[in-house]
């Protein structure tokens, strides 16, 4: 169905920052969440010197820094591009890529990255454009998705099949943003994704149902899944680790990694619970749902049967994808949506 956006999306970058009610948020792209320990010690570093001293993880695998002092976005800019994470200024909110976190992915990742970031005229797509790349974040609404050599339009398989995937995503990538006129998200789009198989050839039969499969904390193989409590991370964890953010608000580290303040059990009353950041940080929050979040997960002993997410607003901001009980705010309690 066509939306008739009205204005451009506000999705902030790590430069054009969004001016909450605790200070500047900066949003930190990583293109298949890996990020090695320089890196990561450059964002933690940036988070305890010039934020509020913690790294907010999101559903898309990127990271924020909150609590930035005004035009300490400059300084940050700087930090990140000496360490890579930010190789273009014009295409940086763009560069939204969700990988399968336990695959071998990252090489065709930072591929796709580089070919998109190479193209002036993909500057200008929305910072809500999402690519994903595997069979496990398939099912996350990727507006472009890879799954083998199957091409995903608007979160399903196309039909097509494609020997080139770095061109296949570049292609894709340039006919929406030729038939989106103002819409942000390929589902937007009357007959969207005919609209790309059209200029991209003919497409067979779908064959591959998307999936959302959820890394569970704990050991898998040479790497340890470690939960970040409401995506929280304290900064001055895991000096010289390098890490794969996922889009569960999790961390694959190397294995034996000092897990200290976070959770590597899914049995952890921690797993499966976000939460958006709530007062004080938004200005349009009901309530401190994280504080509320918290009592509520302390007085459990176990983890969440099913996903539960907790909003300050109607809004529901941060809310995982799938099935999820929700606890929305309304100034008077909560709403329980099941």
């Amino acid at each position: 169905m066509a939306t008739d956006r009205v204005r451009p999306d506000a999705c902030p970058g790590a430069i054009d920052v969004h001016q909450a009610a605790d200070g500047g948020l900066a949003r930190v792209r990583v293109p298949g969440g890996t990020l090695s320990a320089v890196q990561f010690d450059a964002l933690r570093t940036a988070a305890l010197e010039l934020g509020d001293g913690t790294i907010e993880l999101t559903s898309r695998a990127n990271a924020q820094i909150r609590g930035l002092k005004p035009g300490a976005e400059h300084e940050l800019g700087g930090r990140l591009r000496e360490v890579g994470l930010l190789p273009s200024m014009t295409h940086e909110r763009m560069r939204n890529i969700i990988a399968a976190p336990l695959d071998d992915n990252q090489a065709l990742v930072d591929a796709i990255d580089a070919a998109l970031c190479a193209v002036p005229e993909l500057a200008f797509l929305p910072g809500r454009f999402l690519i994903t790349v595997g069979h496990a974040v398939s099912g996350l609404a990727g507006d472009i998705g890879l799954v083998g050599d199957a091409l995903f339009l608007a979160g399903r398989d196309s039909g097509l099949r494609v020997t080139d995937p770095v061109a296949a995503v570049v292609t894709a990538a340039k006919a929406f943003q030729q038939v989106r006129v103002n819409a942000w998200r390929l589902s937007e789009v009357d007959d969207g994704v005919r609209k790309i198989t059209d200029i991209m050839g003919v497409p067979g039969p779908p064959e591959i149902e998307p999936a959302v499969t959820p890394v569970p904390p704990g050991v898998h193989g040479s790497a340890v899944v470690a939960g970040v409590p409401l995506g929280r991370l304290d900064a001055r964890l895991l000096a010289g680790v390098p890490v794969r953010l996922t889009p569960w608000r999790s961390l694959v580290l190397p294995a034996g990694s000092d897990t200290t303040g976070l959770f590597t059990s899914p049995d952890s009353p921690w797993h499966g619970v976000s939460a958006c950041t709530g007062r004080p940080g938004c200005a349009k929050s009901l309530a401190d749902v994280r504080a509320d979040a918290t009592r509520w997960i302390e007085s459990r002993n176990a983890g969440a049967r099913s996903a539960v997410h907790w909003s300050g607003c109607a809004r529901r901001c941060g809310r995982p994808a799938g099935d999820v009980v929700e606890f929305v705010a309304t100034g008077d309690g909560y709403e329980e949506i099941r």
